[in-house]
């Protein structure tokens, strides 16, 4: 995945860059239990804290009160049941950001693992599986709109059966992921709409969005129905989700709230601060409405 090579130089560059905010950390000693309001389900990204060791994580997360992860698979299902936390979105199947599901010919080996992993996030109790388009590589969007229907619906069944949602992540192609297809909102919508199932939702990405198209206040009272996770980030830069930023999280949380939503919504910035469990637990704290 691609999340888990770029972290290595991000979030180095960071820390280089950004030696500023590192003040502005608190040691660990601080990171007592927040006093949550439980109108948000809160979680985090792990690769973004990397190379903090799972184990280690997930206890500071449990220290924090934060009882969800995301991005881990089924080879860390063991260490989440240790610790009591929640896997909010799971990975493990497909062939990353570049190569999904618009693309024909990888459709026999992408519903073959979907078909290994299915069961596998089912077993271990949970429901959301991450899934990506791949890249555009010339081809026009409503042909791999089509192609990804095409793939999907047949493991669809598979996901409705064991009570899994499918979840395609909504990223940037201006910066981040150049060449991505499911970079705006409309078109994953669409693509939600083609193929009609509560199983397939997008996970919406509030950085990546903000760069894409931007009003995602509106877009998310627009098109709620369709999303069924969120990710935060800062920006520019996908750092800390403070004033240092141009997205103001306290009113985008309101309006989550304001739509029903009962899922998970997860810190995916990469911390600037010299201490990133400090940096998660402000994010947490920002978003906490």
């Amino acid at each position: 995945m691609k999340r888990r090579t770029f972290i290595g130089t991000s979030a180095a560059a960071s820390v280089g860059m950004l030696t500023a905010q590192t003040g502005n950390a608190m040691p660990s000693k601080e990171n007592k239990p927040l006093q949550l309001k439980n109108n948000i389900n809160h979680s985090a990204c792990f690769w973004c804290y990397n190379p903090i060791p799972l184990d280690e994580f997930l206890g500071n997360l449990k220290e924090l009160g934060v009882m969800a992860i995301d991005l881990v698979g089924p080879e860390d299902f063991p260490l989440l049941k240790k610790h009591g936390i929640h896997a909010s979105m799971c990975w493990g199947a497909g062939m990353g950001i570049e190569k999904g599901w618009n693309d024909p010919e990888l459709h026999a080996e992408l519903i073959a693992d979907y078909e290994r992993v299915i069961p596998l996030v089912a077993e271990a109790g949970y429901t959301n599986l991450i899934c990506f388009s791949g890249n555009r590589n010339g081809m026009d969007d409503q042909i791999g709109l089509q192609n990804c229907v095409t793939g999907l619906q047949k493991v669809l069944p598979l996901a409705e059966k064991h009570g899994v949602v499918l979840q395609m992540e909504l990223l940037n192609s201006k910066v981040n992921h150049k060449d991505y297809m499911c970079d705006h909102s409309m078109w994953g919508v669409e693509l939600c709409k083609a193929l009609g199932s509560e199983n397939f939702k997008l996970l919406y990405d509030i950085y990546h969005m903000q760069i894409m198209e931007g009003d995602i206040i509106r877009n998310i009272q627009d098109y709620h129905q369709y999303f069924g996770h969120y990710h935060t980030g800062g920006n520019p830069g996908r750092h800390e989700i403070d004033e240092t930023q141009e997205l103001f999280y306290p009113a985008i949380m309101q309006a989550i709230i304001a739509t029903g939503f009962k899922g998970h919504v997860a810190q995916e910035f990469v911390p600037s601060w010299e201490d990133k469990i400090s940096a998660l637990k402000q994010g947490v704290t920002i978003c906490d409405v």
